[in-house]
């Protein structure tokens, strides 16, 4: 027997500012919002049934994100992180302009830039992630 990985929970001191950010960053959709969370998943899964009966079916559906308020801001590098990945019919340069035009910023967290095939940023509130090599697996 498996538990289904249902979430990820990404403390902030804005959590509605941050979702919107990173739904458009993803083109997800908020399915619930208020001051104190805001949850947001893929738009296909709107479209999935809002009951799921079959453990089988349940296990497939997609993760969400949860945002959060806590009092205190981010003070050192994340242990855990998203990687994002361009399909390779996408411009990987392009995605990682537009990001940074949203208000991403570049971030260093010990990457050896002229060896690593990912690119390190940081959300608006300093949360890292990466933008991996394009590819269609």
């Amino acid at each position: 027997m498996a538990l289904k990985w249902y979430t990820v929970v990404v403390d902030c001191s804005d959590p509605r500012a941050l979702a919107r950010w990173w739904a458009e960053v993803l083109d997800w959709v908020a399915v619930y919002d208020t001051p104190e969370e805001v949850v947001l998943v893929p738009r296909h899964a709107m479209e999935e049934a809002e009951h799921v009966e079959s453990l089988e079916e349940w296990m497939r559906r997609g993760q969400g994100l949860v945002f959060v308020p806590v009092p205190e801001g981010k003070t050192v590098k994340n242990r855990l992180h998203i990687d994002l990945a361009p399909h390779t019919s996408q411009d990987r340069d392009a995605e990682i302009q537009r990001l940074l035009d949203m208000g991403a910023t570049r971030a260093d967290v010990g990457q050896d830039t002229e060896k690593v095939s990912w690119t390190v940023l940081a959300d608006p509130e300093g949360n890292e992630f990466c933008v991996l090599s394009s590819r269609d697996q």
